[in-house]
This record gives C-alpha cells, sequence and structure tokens, in this order.
C-alpha cells in the first residue's frame, strides 16, 4: 500500500508537469468552485456572465490528507478491537479541471489512494454547461444567464451537506473530521439543471439511474428504477456582514434494486478507522456511519445556513422513509454545527457540532438511535493548507442494536488532520 501511495505522488507530480509544459495550466476555471480557502461555504458556484473564453485551459490539482488517531471503544459485550494512537494511511486524489469551449467545462476526480480501494480508480466526473452557444450562438441567452445543466457520472446536488463533506482525501471544506452520520453522498450517472437568480433563489431539478455499480446486465431481481431528486431555496447576502440560505431537498427512488446507495455511495471509507470492529467478524470499512438501507427510498433535507462575521451556523434536518408495503419505517437526521472563524482572514476557527440519527427499520419496530458530538478547531496555515483537530464522542442507543455489536457500544478520543487542496 505504501508503494502504491509514492506510486500515485509521483504519478501527480508527472501530470502537473505536463499541464504546465504542454497545456498551459491555467489557475483559473471561471464559474467552478476554487479547491482552496476560496471555497469555504460555496454551494452551488456562482455565475460570472462577464467570462471570456480564449481557448482550452487545464487546470491540474491535487487533494491529500492524513489523520493521526487517539480513540477508544467499547460495547456491552466487551467484544471490540482494541484501538492503538496512530496514524491512518494517507488518503490521495488528482482532480483535472478544463474548460472546453465558450461556456461548457469539464471536472474529474480519481482516487489514488483510498481506505477501501487499494487501487487507484476514477471517482467520476461530469461536463458543466453555461451556454448553449456550442449549439448556435445565443441560443437560449436570456435564460442561460441564470442557468447551468450538469450531465456526468459523480455525485448528485441532494441537500447542502455535502458540500461541506470530506471527499477522501478533499478535506479542506469540512472544519471537522468526520462527515455526517447519514451522509447523502454518491455517484450515479446524472443529469441536472441548475437556476439561481440576481435575487438569491435556487432551484435544481435533476434525475439519475440510481446505481452505484454501472452494469446492463438484466436478472429476475432488477428493475432499474431511476431516481428523481430537485432543490428549492434562496441564498441572500444581506450586507456586508449577514448572509442567509434556507434550502430544501428531496430524492426519492421506488425500485427494488436501485435506490439504496444514497446514503452508502461513498466508496472512499468511513473517517474514523476500525472504529466498531468486532473481534470475531471484524468490520467494514464504513462503519461510524449510518445507512437506513431503504431501496424503496424517499428523503427529504432542510439545510439551514448563516453567516454574520466570523460566526457561522449550519444544520440538516433529514427524514428517510421506506415506502415498501408493510416496511414503512424511516429514520430522523438532527445537525447543528457552530463555528466561529477568526483572524485577519478568517485562518483561524473553533467550533462544535452535535448529529443524532433515531429511527426505525420498520414502522413500530424496535428504535436505533446514533449520536456524535464533535468538538475542534483549525488553522489555516496558507489558502491551501489546513490543520484540524477535535474530539469526538459517537454513543448508540435503542433496543434496536440488543444482540449486535452495536449495543451499548461507544467510540470516542481526538482527531488530528492535516490536509492540503490545490
Amino acid at each position: 500500500m505504501r508503494n502504491l501511495y509514492k506510486s500515485s505522488l509521483m504519478l501527480l507530480a508527472s501530470l502537473m508537469l505536463v499541464g504546465n509544459v504542454v497545456l498551459a495550466q491555467n489557475g483559473v476555471i471561471d464559474n467552478m468552485r476554487s479547491n482552496d480557502k476560496d471555497g469555504l461555504n460555496v454551494f452551488e458556484p456562482a455565475k460570472d456572465l462577464d467570462a471570456k473564453f480564449d481557448g482550452v485551459k487545464v487546470r491540474i490539482g491535487g487533494d491529500f490528507a492524513l489523520q493521526f488517531q487517539g480513540l477508544d471503544q467499547s460495547n456491552a459485550e466487551d467484544s471490540l478491537v482494541q484501538l492503538g494512537n496512530n496514524l491512518n494511511l494517507p488518503t490521495a486524489n488528482l482532480n483535472i479541471d478544463v474548460q472546453l469551449y465558450d461556456g461548457v467545462r469539464m471536472h474529474l476526480t480519481s482516487y489514488l489512494s483510498a481506505r477501501h480501494h487499494e487501487e487507484s480508480w476514477v471517482k467520476g466526473g461530469y461536463v458543466k454547461f453555461d451556454k448553449l452557444d456550442f449549439i448556435k450562438e445565443g441560443l437560449f441567452e436570456n435564460i442561460m444567464q441564470y442557468t447551468y445543466i450538469k450531465v456526468g457520472l459523480d455525485e448528485i446536488n441532494y441537500g447542502d451537506a455535502h458540500f461541506r463533506r470530506t471527499d477522501n482525501a478533499k478535506a479542506i471544506y469540512n472544519p471537522f473530521v468526520g462527515n455526517y452520520l447519514m451522509d447523502a453522498f454518491t455517484t450515479e450517472a446524472f443529469g441536472e439543471v441548475v437556476v439561481q437568480t440576481d435575487k438569491g433563489f435556487i432551484g435544481v431539478l435533476g434525475v439519475s439511474n440510481g446505481k452505484l455499480n454501472q452494469n446492463v446486465t438484466v436478472t429476475s431481481a432488477t428493475d432499474n428504477k431511476l431516481s428523481f431528486y430537485g432543490k428549492v431555496g434562496v441564498d441572500r447576502q444581506l450586507n456586508d456582514d449577514l448572509r442567509m440560505r434556507l434550502t430544501g431537498s428531496w430524492y426519492t427512488n421506488q425500485g427494488s434494486s436501485t435506490g439504496s446507495y444514497l446514503y452508502g455511495g461513498d466508496r472512499g471509507g468511513s473517517r474514523y478507522y476500525y472504529v466498531l470492529h468486532d473481534l470475531t467478524d471484524g468490520g467494514t470499512d464504513f462503519e461510524g456511519r449510518f445507512n437506513p438501507r431503504f431501496t424503496q427510498n424517499t428523503s427529504f433535507q432542510i439545510n439551514p445556513f448563516i453567516k454574520y462575521k466570523g460566526l457561522e451556523f449550519f444544520g440538516i434536518y433529514e427524514v428517510s422513509s421506506n415506502s415498501e408495503e408493510e416496511a414503512n419505517g424511516s429514520y430522523t437526521q438532527l445537525a447543528g454545527e457552530l463555528l466561529y472563524r477568526f483572524g485577519g482572514q478568517e485562518q483561524f476557527y473553533l467550533g462544535g457540532r452535535y448529529n443524532a440519527v433515531s429511527g426505525e427499520d420498520v414502522e413500530n419496530g424496535a428504535t436505533k438511535e446514533v449520536n456524535r458530538v464533535n468538538i475542534g478547531g483549525g488553522w489555516f496555515l496558507t489558502k491551501n493548507i489546513v490543520t484540524k483537530f477535535e474530539y469526538v464522542n459517537q454513543q448508540y442507543e435503542g433496543e434496536g442494536w440488543t444482540g449486535t455489536k452495536y449495543e451499548g457500544a461507544e467510540f470516542k478520543g481526538v482527531m488530528i488532520e492535516a490536509a492540503i487542496s490545490f
């Protein structure tokens, strides 16, 4: 694995050299989120109507993350592995952004090193159309000044939490180490239309094929139903000090073989290594998160975001329901994140996050509860380098865990992470 990581670094360095020498790499691709501190609190990227096309531009970048983990864990049966204090295996991403034509841009992310995969592989990518001039100059110009279209196989725009999460090695947007318990993130073949007006209105309408692992095989157990999702909201900078955003998102899939990936589509693995691994049966790379695993899944997520000077709040209210007959289970997620950013360039921050999930697999079934508290802070040494620390405490409660390794389970301790993105 160490040799793979070294090879990945060499590959990234070589690609960067080629990009600079052959393609005259440019550090800025208009109308795309900046992969550094400037990308904080950017959701759907703003549209620069004055952006000029002066030829193909390529930006090759990367992400690197490394954690020191000092966690302890226990459960009712005292059956969990003992965790030591040490470094986790580093992770790395390769990012390629290209301005292909006037109003046409492409993005591609590859995981060079990940916890869940030992080999390098492509996470996903998309093409983004800010204009339709490649068809006919000025086509739907009045509509496209507020609209863009994305098509590809990449993460879908459900909810706002996915804009603040860690994506394998891309940890620069996340103020903490862990992602949310019900981590709404999946990479699927999709197409979506995004509308943003100068008054702050946001609208998203999208469709995906509901599949994480793409294939064309049809069996008696597959129905290949489509997933539909959308978002509406408002994002206003009310004055120099105050910004307010409120969005509501929905996602639905009524199939029996698709739709279960919304909370299980991150193939990078959990941010807390080897938690909840049993001495007898071990565990998966995704322990520490919660996935309802509903195939006929309907979810909605509400996200408030407020930033007043250095004070910042982000919240989640989310419900995921199973619409299968005689099942009708549901889970509710609550989260609140309060940060205070300070320093001349807000390069320092302190804060906390509370996250809880509770519900039943079937209606009136045994209740499962998971809650987590994160307290910590960070320092942006530069726009591209962040170091952060946190204390985390996660607990499992409720009769639904009885007889499993999660009964009375808890892990807690300190995490320190260093991350680089450019």
